[in-house]
């Protein structure tokens, strides 16, 4: 990743989260309204190692505190100053979002609570296992970090192929021959990749270049009429990356023909297979990305042609030494 790539912290309101998760999780807002506009910040942005979403945790609270039975029990069995103080604790802790589980009943200092601190309350019949499941999913999700690219996403054989190079190398005409062959669209100009998991890249096309790709001398087309339904997708794992490199007049001399050893590139710090690709007259570049990725998944596999030559030429340098020894 170089410095002028755009890395983006996405942002996440409560007014997001409710309105995203009020009909799979059966949400009621009870209280804390004016604070909709609270941002619910990643757990890395200023506080590493805060949960996003848990049970009730006055220590270390999480952005989304969880309230069921045992919790509000915990607060019904502390007298009024000691209630007083843990209420205090919680509405002054960084908790974004208070959710009372499995239809339990809303104490009104605790009601009244969320009005005064403008805390957003919310209710729902669903047990706690249930909500913070969903709610650690779809936060991880919605507020992993984002990183905007310059470039072509491909699906070309259920693989996940990101084409890069500099402006007018041919990326779009080489999509476009992709697209002929039967592959599929997912982004031409702009990819939007997001880090799900530690080691997982997932691209997908930003919402206004959905469907759109720019061909120089063509314009502007829109493939999934050109193409049908099937020739787009709108994400997709992110496995290889391929850049495109104007040969000038010969290959150079450092670089490496047998492909011995597999090149990476770092995108939010993950480590992605990529292969450098010569852009020249009579180079049918359709043709090779295919091959480049049926090679990736043959690796994947376990199966290296470079290792399976190297082996037999081993073998082969042997045999020819034991035999001249036996002469």
């Amino acid at each position: 990743m170089s410095a002028s790539d755009p890395l983006n912290q996405p942002k996440l309101t409560v007014q997001d989260l409710y309105e995203k998760q009020k009909d799979q999780l059966q949400l009621k807002w009870l209280a804390g309204k004016s604070g909709k506009q609270t941002q619910l910040e990643s757990g890395t942005a200023r506080h590493p190692g805060l949960a996003l979403v848990g049970h009730l945790n006055l220590i270390h609270p999480n952005r989304v505190q969880v309230l069921g039975a045992t919790e509000l029990g915990y607060l019904e069995t502390q007298d009024e100053r000691s209630r007083k103080h843990s209420l205090t604790e919680l509405f002054e802790s960084d908790a974004t979002v208070l959710i009372i589980v499995s239809g339990e009943s809303c104490p009104q200092d605790l009601l009244a609570g969320a009005e005064t601190h403008k805390t957003p309350l919310f209710l729902t019949s669903l047990p706690s296992p249930v909500v913070i499941e969903n709610l650690q999913y779809y936060l991880t999700r919605a507020l992993a970090p984002l990183l905007t690219v310059h470039g072509v996403y491909m699906e070309v054989l259920g693989t996940g192929i990101f084409i890069r190079g500099e402006s007018g190398i041919g990326k779009s005409e080489l999509a476009l021959e992709l697209l002929s062959r039967n592959h599929r669209l997912i982004a031409d100009d702009a990819v939007d990749f997001v880090r799900v998991g530690p080691d997982i890249l997932v691209g997908q096309c930003p919402k206004i270049l959905v469907d759109f790709m720019e061909v120089r001398g063509l314009g502007i087309i829109n493939v999934r009429a050109m193409f049908g339904e099937t020739a787009t997708r709108h994400k997709k794992k992110l496995h290889l990356i391929l850049t495109l490199k104007q040969l000038k007049t010969e290959l150079p001399d450092n670089i490496d023909r047998l492909q011995a050893n597999l090149m990476t590139s770092k995108l939010l710090e993950v480590d992605i297979p990529e292969i450098i690709l010569y852009v020249a007259p009579g180079r049918n570049l359709a043709v090779l990305v295919e091959a480049a990725a049926r090679t990736y998944m043959l690796r994947m596999k376990g199966i290296d042609a470079y290792q399976e030559f190297s082996t037999r030429q081993q073998n082969m340098i042997s045999h020819n030494k034991n035999e001249s020894d036996n002469c």
